[in-house]
């Protein structure tokens, strides 16, 4: 390892490269270099020290910010003679790990990763609508992430409702397990269960992994805690890189606590500030300083500039949110027309229902932009169906996916066909495919089959099995031409019309058939089944950037606060700075993580940051009458009187009464039963109505709340 590298560093970032053994919490403040310091330091363990690559795992949160660092630390290790350093996603490390370790569980190795789509679409199957899906969907990943098994779920149920989640949470266990499928939270949690039960093994990763670091640390959940805690059973040399002030997903399970607590949960762990800032202004580190010293729950630094003044924060302060965006296109067009390019360019937003007027305005005005996180490429229902294909070729037995393109292109295989030979597999306890197996002792089997369905249907389903094994075969001879194959045989393209919308959706096969190409030029060595694990673990934003790449998209980006994490641009305007909006103001909303959140929004700007304002906003149907945020009188930026604080309470009734439906009717009567997100469900004894606001005192399990109906659905 070359002394040039090292000889880049601040005092602080070379501290932490050269501090090798015990816990270590790199504490790395936005823009502060952590990216430089954490692959420097992989890079010095294995070129400086000597640890041999194979000793060093590193994890992470994204494909790309894995291969990015992987990139980095590989340029400055000078010789490499074995095989490079694990250096992956959280998720990935699980995948790995099952492929080795699964059968411990009485499980095949060749199981299929179900993405979040697979996962919605299995318990939809399964809830029969009885109650909310988002709600169920959320309790089972909670169960999972707090190791609570189907049965202890169904045990500590406290109302009819959650019984119900509870059995749907166990058949779709059964399911997964059925169908040799694991999903995304299984990846963490089964790893942890093999651990867990077999300390033999947890003992000889630890040993095989002698340096760990983990990146974004503020972003870990309970379950990765608990993972990291078996990986260093034999030993504490645990670094973690990670800014308390930029932890903003404790609605997935992030807990902030993993990383404030982490000195107490690591013996003699040694803490080092990274606080000098590369990115940003002095003007605006000034003001995201003043904004996050006012939380209370964080470890304490203070980012320092090493660039110069910088122009002053903006503030935009306008009547709605059409002059809202009128005025932000008009600074845009100004920005443009100076030669600057969009794509350093960014409109941020907490609320993405602020996103409408953004696109109205700016098409009005003509504003090239991307709306990023819009449509996820790979759950388009056309995509879905290629990677149905993918999947069944993989497994023959996977009547999951084999149902969803039995009838794709039409083949003239209905439902009551499909239901017919669903119930005939749960007769002779295989799948679709072993019903065709034309072995002796199935005799009788096929026999059923041949009466069950019309004559026409069964030769179809035996044509079409035919198909499918001589595509296998062809996917074993030819993986980069395969594409061509595939379609040649199964004409997906050629059965779609010529409707815009249908040549959308060839174009959008074509480009994962470029995808699919891509992937096994890099990748010669892997399988159709790590193609499909390696896609079923792509981020949102990677999935989104990936398509930009790919269709050579430029525009001036629009997205949600979360989507900006990890990204800096130029020129950064945040839209909807109203008490109620941003902060939200909702009851399982914390103003702490509003305000870090408020904080990495910030923190996106390099050169220019503009804070908007407006006076009333069109939301939910309605017009409300807004007070300006608090953040802006927090961060001190505030000119001529706009952006003072607002009065104590001032704000809550007014925005309460604008967001309810205009009906002058609530809809709910005493004694009705309501869903509450959080608190379950419960029973209305009073309903209070105050203008067009709806007030519910209800009765959850025998603790009574007041809670805004705007809160609750009618179970």
């Amino acid at each position: 390892m070359q002394d040039s590298f090292l000889e880049q560093l601040n005092s602080a970032q070379l501290e932490a490269v050269k501090t090798i053994d015990g816990a270590l919490l790199i504490l790395a403040g936005a823009g502060s270099g952590k990216t430089k310091t954490i692959t420097t330091r992989l890079a010095y363990l294995i070129d400086a020290v000597g640890i041999p690559p194979e000793s060093c795992l590193t994890l992470t949160f994204t494909n790309k910010a894995a291969g990015e660092m992987q990139r980095r630390a590989l340029s400055m290790i000078d010789n490499l003679s074995t095989h490079p350093p694990l250096l992956c996603t959280f998720h990935k490390f699980g995948l790995l790990f099952l492929k080795f370790y699964i059968v411990e569980l009485g499980r095949k190795a060749n199981f299929i990763l179900a993405d979040s789509e697979d996962s919605k679409r299995i318990i939809k199957e399964l809830n029969n609508d009885l109650a909310p899906l988002p709600l169920v969907i959320s309790e089972i990943s909670r169960y999972k992430n707090s190791q609570i098994t189907p049965q202890e779920a169904l045990k500590n149920a406290y109302n009819a409702n959650y019984e119900h989640i509870a059995k749907v949470y166990k058949e779709y266990q059964e399911f997964l397990v059925q169908k040799n499928m694991v999903d995304f939270d299984d990846l963490l949690l089964l790893p942890l269960e093999i651990m867990q039960k077999n300390p033999k093994i947890a003992e000889n990763e630890s040993k095989k992994y002698q340096y760990i670091m983990v990146d974004e640390y503020q972003d870990t959940n309970h379950l990765q805690y608990l993972l990291l805690k078996q990986l260093c059973s034999t030993h504490q040399n645990l670094c973690v890189v990670g800014d308390d002030d930029q932890s903003i997903y404790s609605w997935r399970g992030a807990n902030i606590q993993n990383i404030l607590q982490f000195s107490k949960q690591f013996q003699g762990a040694k803490v080092i500030k990274l606080e000098k800032n590369y990115r940003s202004t002095q003007a605006i580190l000034k003001a995201a300083n003043q904004l996050i010293a006012n939380n209370k729950e964080r470890l304490g630094k203070e980012l320092k500039t090493t660039l110069e003044k910088g122009k002053p924060v903006e503030i935009l302060h306008s009547s709605d949110e059409q002059a809202e965006v009128r005025r932000v296109a008009t600074i845009l067009k100004g920005l443009l027309s100076r030669g600057i390019s969009p794509k350093q360019i960014a409109v941020l937003f907490r609320v993405n229902a602020l996103s409408r007027s953004l696109e109205e305005g700016f098409n009005r005005e003509k504003i090239p932009y991307v709306l990023v996180g819009a449509i996820r490429f790979y759950e388009r229902s056309e995509i879905k169906d290629v990677l149905s294909y993918l999947r069944v070729l993989v497994n023959l037995d996977d009547d999951f996916s084999l149902t969803r393109i039995l009838n794709k292109p039409k083949r003239g295989i209905g439902k009551t066909t499909i239901d017919k030979l669903l119930t005939l597999t749960q007769k002779y306890n295989t799948s679709i495919f072993g019903l065709f197996n034309e072995s002796q002792e199935n005799a009788q089997r096929l026999q059923d089959v041949q009466n069950t369905l019309s004559q026409k249907a069964y030769k179809t389903m035996k044509e079409f099995f035919i198909t499918l094994q001589e595509l296998q075969h062809n996917l074993q001879e030819a993986s980069l031409n395969f594409p061509d194959e595939f379609e040649r045989r199964i004409k997906l393209c050629e059965a779609l019309g010529q409707s815009h919308e249908e040549i959308d959706r060839v174009s959008n096969i074509e480009e994962f058939y470029g995808v699919y190409r891509e992937f096994f030029k890099q990748n010669p060595l892997s399988n159709l089944e790590d193609f499909l694990n390696d896609l079923a673990l792509r981020s949102d934003q990677e999935d989104t950037e990936m398509r930009q790449e790919s269709k050579g998209i430029e525009g001036v980006s629009c997205m949600s606060v979360h989507s900006s994490k990890g990204l800096e641009f130029d020129y950064v305007f945040v839209i909807g700075l109203e008490e109620g909006f941003f902060p939200m103001t909702r009851e399982d909303s914390s103003l702490e993580e509003e305000r870090r959140l408020a904080y990495v929004a910030f923190t996106r700007a390099k050169k220019e940051l503009y804070l908007s304002f407006v006076d009333s906003r069109f939301y939910r149907g309605n017009r409300a009458t807004l007070p300006p945020s608090k953040f802006l009188a927090e961060s001190g930026v505030g000119n001529k009187g706009e952006a003072k604080q607002p009065k104590q309470n001032s704000f809550a009734p007014t925005i309460r009464r604008s967001f309810v439906n205009t009906s002058s009717e609530s809809g709910f009567s005493k004694g009705d039963c309501v869903m509450h997100k959080i608190l379950g469900a419960g029973r209305i004894v009073e309903v209070r109505q105050e203008g067009k606001t709806t007030r519910l005192k209800i009765n959850f399990g025998g603790l009574e709340k007041e809670i805004f109906s705007d809160f609750v659905t009618k179970v």
